[in-house]
């Protein structure tokens, strides 16, 4: 919410296409959402730039190995950097934008085959509740979406909203995003 309220017309996308493909209901339903696509862009996004566990736990290599130009030895410790790899530069044109549109019509997915994107991990330590994570995300944030319009508080400007994260195994805001929520009078019921 805090990316969206920071980036109204990345709101005003998502928001037209969940009332567009969902009327005349009370809430947006499971069944429901694989017709979201711009939504699913926009949590990749989110997760993109703020991933859930921005430093994977250590690993120790067991043997000798060389990665590009890196040589490591056996018995390293390694850790990885979700953070710092869904910001890196090299891999994403404007890497510090949030821009949901760059994984629309895009293979790249959670589940850890794109080591560019990464936030739940990869391979046999891939996170086990990344698929009931993804979808309470996506049904929660496609309701929120639906059944209401979204406001700042009086007098407060989206250039006044702090992104600042708090330190931490997981990653949270320092400071809580408050909002204006009013009821959608397009929504049945």
């Amino acid at each position: 919410m805090t990316e969206l309220m920071k980036n109204p017309k990345v709101m005003k996308k998502v928001q037209d296409e969940v009332r567009s493909l969902i009327r005349n209901k009370e809430k947006v339903e499971e069944t429901d959402l694989d017709q979201l696509q711009y939504l699913k862009s926009v949590i990749k996004e989110t997760l993109r730039l703020h991933p859930p566990v921005p430093l994977f736990l250590q690993r120790e290599t067991i043997q000798y190995c060389k990665i590009h130009d890196y040589d490591i030895p056996a018995k390293t410790r390694l850790l990885i950097s979700a953070w710092a790899i869904g910001r890196d530069p090299k891999i994403w044109e404007r890497a510090d934008e949030f821009y949901p549109d760059r994984f629309m019509n895009n293979s790249i997915d959670y589940r850890g085959h794109h080591f560019q994107f990464i936030p739940f991990g990869a391979g046999r330590r891939i996170c086990p509740g990344m698929q009931s994570g993804i979808l309470v995300v996506e049904l929660a944030l496609a309701n929120l979406l639906y059944l209401f319009d979204w406001e700042l508080p009086n007098g407060m400007s989206k250039e006044d909203i702090d992104m600042s994260e708090a330190p931490g195994v997981t990653v949270h805001k320092k400071l809580a995003l408050h909002l204006v929520a009013k009821k959608f009078q397009g929504v049945k019921g």
